[in-house]
């Protein structure tokens, strides 16, 4: 079934803004993104939207979201610094969903997300704004569940213990 979406006016950007980010401290994601994609059909590049649009879509990683989606905002983003760092949120989080979910191989997974976010971590690092250190503290989440987690590790390694068996 097909309905027409009605539009909110300009005016009303700043407080369906706050309305989007108090659904997700309630933990009702879906309702955050779909206050963000009302924001974006008027205002395509609003920078606040987009980030916690991507945030909504990365709560519900695992259930029946990708981090894919999110990832497709990343272009839309205008800071460098931004790009980096949601890229890291974004792998942080579809590690999180992994290790939920459980899988066959998702200690593998799990690891080379979480590797990879540390990664754009150490980028967004590197340009980030003065007194800013979101990216330090992500990072260092990362490093934390892996060092929790000695299950979690790269396919190379469990491949060089079955071969010399150590």
């Amino acid at each position: 079934m097909q309905f027409e979406l009605k539009p909110i006016g300009h005016d009303a950007i700043p407080e369906a803004l706050q309305k989007a980010e108090r659904y997700r401290l309630l933990n009702e994601p879906s309702e955050a993104q779909s206050i963000c994609e009302d924001i974006l059909q008027i205002d395509p590049g609003n920078q606040e939207a987009l980030v916690m649009l991507l945030l909504a879509l990365t709560d519900q990683i695992g259930e029946g979201v990708s981090g894919a989606e999110a990832r497709a905002l990343l272009p839309r983003l205008t800071s460098e610094y931004q790009r980096a760092y949601y890229a890291g949120v974004i792998s942080e989080r579809s590690a999180k969903g992994i290790m939920k979910m459980a899988h066959p191989g998702w200690q593998h997974a799990a690891y080379e997300s979480l590797a990879e976010g540390m990664r754009w971590f150490e980028k967004a690092e590197s340009i980030r704004p003065a007194n800013n250190d979101d990216a330090l503290l992500r990072w260092n989440t990362c490093a934390r569940l892996l060092m929790r987690n000695p299950s979690l590790k790269p396919r190379e390694v469990e491949r060089l213990q079955e071969v010399f068996g150590e």
